[in-house]
């Protein structure tokens, strides 16, 4: 494997609070010098790479991806969503259980470790499925799983509604360690909604539901982490409500994290426009207040990580009555710049939008990735922080192309990405 030096790039790194001018030297697939004495270090036959100032930073850690291999290939196979994520600066991803077969067993998170090697791009982890066929009912072998590599247990975007089975897997995870994602949505409540319950679904005739779907989830739950003491961790927090009754359990110091994605930070409800099935998501997006309390939640901490929820649909998925099309949109290749609004205009310092990106979501895993650090491997992501561009679908890796942010307006674009220090990604204009 060639060694490679990146010269004169804005170094970054959350973790250390790092934010200079230097060099960066990759050998064999991790991080041996960083700074001056890098350059000074380099084999003869360095790959020399001039970054003329640009950002260079750990890679992407993207802890919420729908992977649709095995089962629904046709939509977006591993290679592709690989592709879309080393295009996104995304160095490792997470893949939810909910494929085709569902992931709750050891044989098909053993299937995706082996397929993912195959594709070699980026890391691939997989969470495993909290429950049996995601039935919210018998609990998985998640002990057996989480030695075969599963980074946690989750039953995707259903939510584990029943209390005793979710205090049984907390409790369960708890013995070794492990991390309980849950969908935080009353399932009662949110049976059959469309979009969040107020006068945009009034006007439009849409079935809704409640906000509150939320928080009441969310508190159960929280009620349940202070029984058992287990990890648990709320996905795609979009409510104001269920902000707030997390930033108290932290306070509490309970054993509790969250994230949220670009949509809810950048996104209300309005976005649904005229029935833009393309805006139909999991949660639905949300009031302008709840919109504002998650850039909150993000700045003081509170959030402690984005995530793209990268959902690709086909087209015959989408082109349906509003009702009844399905949920989600695709997010790998626009989760940094999307993300780095969060700086240019809302005010939040760089390293804190990269912290959420990188060493909060690794922290959260358990994962030794997600820093610029000599031993850390070289997973990195190049990109021009200023540049401004709009987000084309039709330039995307990903097969699907359900997105609001087509045409979006956007400042901060990929150049490289490299994972254990080969180049997986370059821009043409890099």
């Amino acid at each position: 494997m060639p060694s490679t030096l990146l010269k004169g790039a804005r170094l970054l790194d959350p973790w250390t609070s790092l934010d200079t001018v230097g060099d960066l030297l990759a050998v064999n697939g991790f991080i041996t010098a960083i700074g001056a004495d890098a350059a000074g270090q380099a084999p003869a036959d360095a790959v020399i790479v001039e970054c003329a100032g640009h950002c260079l930073a750990p890679g992407l850690v993207d802890m919420r991806v729908h992977l649709r291999e095995p089962g629904h290939e046709h939509v977006e196979s591993l290679a592709v969503s690989s592709q879309a994520a080393a295009a996104g600066g995304i160095t490792s991803l997470v893949g939810l259980p909910d494929t085709e077969p569902v992931l709750d067993d050891v044989a098909l998170v053993e299937f995706i470790t082996r397929r993912a090697q195959k594709v070699g791009l980026v890391n691939i982890y997989a969470f495993a499925a909290a429950t049996r066929g995601l039935q919210g009912k018998e609990l998985t072998e998640m002990g057996l799983m989480a030695a075969a590599g599963a980074v946690g247990f989750t039953d995707g975007t259903r939510a584990i509604a029943d209390a005793l089975t979710m205090r049984r897997a907390l409790s369960y995870a708890r013995t070794f360690d492990a991390l309980i994602v849950q969908h935080p949505e009353e399932p009662r409540l949110a049976n059959g909604g469309a979009a969040t319950e107020g006068e945009v679904a009034t006007r439009l005739g849409l079935p809704s539901m409640p906000a509150a779907a939320e928080i009441m989830m969310i508190e159960r739950d929280l009620h349940l982490v202070e029984l058992t003491g287990g990890r648990y961790h709320a996905a795609h927090v979009s409510t104001e409500a269920a902000i707030a009754a997390i930033r108290k359990a932290k306070a509490r110091g309970l054993p509790v994290t969250c994230d949220t994605a670009p949509q809810y930070f950048l996104l209300n409800e309005t976005a649904i426009g005229d029935y833009r099935t393309f805006a139909k998501l999991s949660p639905p997006l949300r009031s302008e207040g709840d919109r504002r309390a998650v850039v909150e939640g993000l700045k003081d901490g509170t959030i402690d990580a984005i995530a793209s929820d990268h959902a690709p649909q086909d087209q015959d998925a989408k082109r349906l009555p509003y009702a009844s099309a399905e949920p989600g949109m695709v997010g790998l290749e626009t989760l940094l710049p999307l993300s780095l609004s969060l700086h240019h205009d809302a005010g939040l310092p760089l390293l804190k939008v990269l912290r959420k990106l990188t060493q909060g979501p690794a922290d959260i895993l358990r994962l030794p990735i997600g820093r610029l650090a000599v031993g850390a491997p070289a997973d990195l992501v190049l990109f021009d922080l200023d540049r401004p561009w709009r987000i084309d679908v039709g330039a995307f890796k990903s097969k699907a192309r359900n997105t609001l942010f087509d045409g979006h307006p956007v400042q901060g674009k990929v150049l490289r990405t490299l994972v254990a220090g080969r180049m997986a990604h370059i821009a043409p204009e890099a």
